[in-house]
């Protein structure tokens, strides 16, 4: 079982990488409120179980794909309890084949590494290298969590905060499905 700290609503005090430290500043910048727990390292989604707990909202699930030629990205954000299949996700871009970008791809486009991928991660990414793409069931909630950039640092926020604050200051439009 992941251990869980008490809900705090400030940033950590030291920073454990690059993105972690954006998402934190843009929040500031932006006065976009967010609770948040320290954690034992979550990766996966049987993890996040005591995160959804601590938080009182259910944590997306948020995965870096990329065409078969790794020429366009994909960062698609869904329900955590939903199981992902490329093959309605292609369908439903209209892409023939997709599959999980490699782990070094996701640490030079979002500067995360594997499991601590979020949709907060994209404000490392000014290129827009990474096109946004969300479950319209994710985003469903008042609040979601997610990691703040890190696998033992977990959040929750405003939906409308994210959508309408958030990811237009990063530069990036969602486009939903």
């Amino acid at each position: 079982m992941i251990r869980t700290s008490e809900i705090k609503t400030s940033a950590p005090e030291v920073f454990v990488n690059e993105t972690q430290r954006l998402v934190y500043g843009a929040l500031a910048r932006l006065e976009i409120p967010f609770a948040r727990i320290d954690n034992d390292p979550a990766v996966t989604m049987e993890d996040c179980a005591a995160v959804d707990a601590a938080l009182g909202v259910p944590t997306v699930k948020t995965l870096l794909l990329c065409n078969r030629q790794r020429t366009m990205f994909y960062l698609y954000v869904m329900p955590g309890n939903k199981p992902f299949s490329t093959k309605d996700f292609g369908a439903a871009l209209q892409i023939s084949r997709v599959s999980f970008a490699p782990a070094e791809m996701l640490h030079a486009f979002l500067g995360t590494e594997v499991g601590a991928t979020t949709p907060l991660s994209l404000v490392a990414d000014p290129e827009r290298r990474v096109r946004l793409i969300i479950d319209k069931a994710a985003v469903q909630p008042e609040s979601i969590g997610c990691p703040d950039g890190t696998t033992t640092c977990y959040m929750r926020i405003a939906t409308a905060d994210l959508l309408q604050k958030f990811l237009p200051a990063a530069g990036h439009e969602p486009t939903f499905i």
